[in-house]
Protein backbone atom coordinates (compact mmCIF):
# COMPACT_ATOMS: atom_id res chain seq x y z
CA UNK A 1 0.00 0.00 0.00
CA UNK A 2 2.72 2.29 0.80
CA UNK A 3 5.36 3.68 -1.72
CA UNK A 4 8.47 4.64 -0.98
CA UNK A 5 9.34 8.51 -1.99
CA UNK A 6 13.05 10.34 -2.27
CA UNK A 7 13.29 14.08 -0.71
CA UNK A 8 16.32 15.44 -1.71
CA UNK A 9 17.48 18.08 -0.08
CA UNK A 10 19.12 20.94 -2.48
CA UNK A 11 20.66 24.42 -1.74
CA UNK A 12 18.85 26.30 -4.06
CA UNK A 13 21.91 27.72 -6.27
CA UNK A 14 22.43 27.10 -9.81
CA UNK A 15 22.82 23.34 -10.75
CA UNK A 16 21.93 21.79 -8.03
CA UNK A 17 18.76 20.03 -9.76
CA UNK A 18 21.08 19.37 -12.95
CA UNK A 19 23.31 17.26 -10.22
CA UNK A 20 20.67 15.51 -8.65
CA UNK A 21 18.78 14.82 -11.44
CA UNK A 22 22.19 13.79 -13.56
CA UNK A 23 23.71 11.82 -10.71
CA UNK A 24 20.50 9.23 -11.16
CA UNK A 25 20.18 9.27 -15.28
CA UNK A 26 24.19 8.32 -14.91
CA UNK A 27 22.78 5.78 -12.69
CA UNK A 28 20.49 4.79 -15.40
CA UNK A 29 17.61 5.72 -12.49
CA UNK A 30 14.20 6.73 -14.70
CA UNK A 31 11.98 8.92 -12.72
CA UNK A 32 8.32 7.78 -12.30
CA UNK A 33 6.78 10.91 -10.90
CA UNK A 34 8.76 14.14 -9.92
CA UNK A 35 7.27 17.56 -7.74
CA UNK A 36 9.93 20.13 -6.11
CA UNK A 37 8.95 22.63 -3.82
CA UNK A 38 11.78 25.33 -2.76
CA UNK A 39 12.14 28.19 -0.06
CA UNK A 40 14.86 31.08 -0.55
CA UNK A 41 17.54 28.73 1.10
CA UNK A 42 16.37 25.05 -0.27
CA UNK A 43 14.41 22.61 -2.00
CA UNK A 44 12.93 19.52 -1.86
CA UNK A 45 12.98 17.23 -4.49
CA UNK A 46 10.71 14.65 -4.15
CA UNK A 47 10.81 11.61 -6.81
CA UNK A 48 9.29 8.26 -7.60
CA UNK A 49 11.63 5.76 -8.65
CA UNK A 50 11.36 1.94 -9.17
CA UNK A 51 14.58 1.11 -7.06
CA UNK A 52 14.48 3.91 -4.04
CA UNK A 53 17.33 1.84 -2.34
CA UNK A 54 20.12 1.93 -4.63
CA UNK A 55 19.18 5.61 -5.62
CA UNK A 56 19.27 6.82 -2.34
CA UNK A 57 22.74 5.14 -1.98
CA UNK A 58 23.78 6.68 -5.19
CA UNK A 59 22.48 10.29 -4.37
CA UNK A 60 24.19 10.10 -0.72
CA UNK A 61 27.53 8.79 -2.34
CA UNK A 62 27.16 11.73 -4.41
CA UNK A 63 26.96 14.19 -1.49
CA UNK A 64 23.10 14.54 -1.45
CA UNK A 65 20.76 14.21 2.10
CA UNK A 66 18.32 11.83 1.05
CA UNK A 67 15.28 10.94 3.38
CA UNK A 68 12.81 7.91 2.31
CA UNK A 69 9.23 8.69 3.06
CA UNK A 70 6.21 6.50 2.50
CA UNK A 71 3.81 7.79 0.88
CA UNK A 72 0.38 6.77 -0.52
CA UNK A 73 -0.99 6.61 -4.24
CA UNK A 74 -4.64 6.86 -5.28
CA UNK A 75 -6.17 6.63 -8.70
CA UNK A 76 -8.82 9.16 -9.07
CA UNK A 77 -11.24 10.13 -12.70
CA UNK A 78 -8.88 12.84 -14.69
CA UNK A 79 -11.98 14.91 -15.24
CA UNK A 80 -13.36 18.27 -13.93
CA UNK A 81 -13.47 17.91 -10.08
CA UNK A 82 -12.12 14.43 -10.11
CA UNK A 83 -9.47 16.07 -7.18
CA UNK A 84 -11.86 18.24 -5.63
CA UNK A 85 -13.80 14.94 -4.66
CA UNK A 86 -11.17 12.59 -2.83
CA UNK A 87 -9.89 16.32 -1.30
CA UNK A 88 -13.41 17.19 0.18
CA UNK A 89 -13.65 12.99 1.38
CA UNK A 90 -10.16 13.86 3.29
CA UNK A 91 -11.45 17.52 4.49
CA UNK A 92 -14.71 15.69 5.76
CA UNK A 93 -12.92 12.95 7.86
CA UNK A 94 -10.52 15.21 9.06
CA UNK A 95 -7.16 14.07 7.39
CA UNK A 96 -4.37 16.75 7.40
CA UNK A 97 -3.07 16.25 3.92
CA UNK A 98 0.91 17.49 4.18
CA UNK A 99 1.57 18.12 0.21
CA UNK A 100 -0.09 15.73 -2.55
CA UNK A 101 1.14 16.35 -6.29
CA UNK A 102 -0.14 14.20 -9.55
CA UNK A 103 0.35 12.64 -12.82
CA UNK A 104 -1.65 11.08 -15.61
CA UNK A 105 -0.53 7.58 -17.63
CA UNK A 106 -1.57 5.57 -19.84
CA UNK A 107 -5.00 5.12 -18.78
CA UNK A 108 -6.32 8.26 -20.49
CA UNK A 109 -9.30 8.26 -18.17
CA UNK A 110 -6.97 8.27 -14.72
CA UNK A 111 -4.55 10.07 -12.96
CA UNK A 112 -2.70 9.00 -9.92
CA UNK A 113 -2.65 11.46 -6.91
CA UNK A 114 0.15 10.93 -4.38
CA UNK A 115 -0.57 12.19 -0.66
CA UNK A 116 1.68 12.79 2.14
CA UNK A 117 -0.50 12.80 5.80
CA UNK A 118 0.88 12.97 8.82
CA UNK A 119 -0.67 9.80 9.94
CA UNK A 120 -1.09 7.43 6.73
CA UNK A 121 -2.40 4.89 8.68
CA UNK A 122 -5.40 6.71 9.14
CA UNK A 123 -5.34 7.77 5.60
CA UNK A 124 -5.20 4.78 4.23
CA UNK A 125 -7.92 3.33 6.22
CA UNK A 126 -9.95 6.39 4.84
CA UNK A 127 -9.04 6.14 1.54
CA UNK A 128 -9.94 1.97 2.18
CA UNK A 129 -13.31 3.14 3.79
CA UNK A 130 -14.93 5.23 1.05
CA UNK A 131 -13.85 3.04 -1.33
CA UNK A 132 -10.88 5.09 -3.08
CA UNK A 133 -9.12 2.66 -5.48
CA UNK A 134 -4.76 3.01 -3.91
CA UNK A 135 -2.44 2.28 -6.43
CA UNK A 136 -0.09 -0.64 -5.13
CA UNK A 137 3.47 0.41 -5.29
CA UNK A 138 4.30 -1.89 -7.95
CA UNK A 139 2.42 -0.40 -10.64
CA UNK A 140 3.76 2.95 -9.90
CA UNK A 141 7.61 1.69 -9.97
CA UNK A 142 6.95 -0.21 -12.86
CA UNK A 143 5.22 2.58 -14.83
Amino acid sequence: MKIKQLSIFLENKKGRLWKALNTLAEGDINIRALSIADTSEFGILRIIIKDPITAKELLEKNNFIVKTIDIVGVELDDTPGGLSNVLKILNDEDINLEYIYAFTHEKTEKAILLLQAENLDLLIDTLNKHEIAIVPPEDIYNL
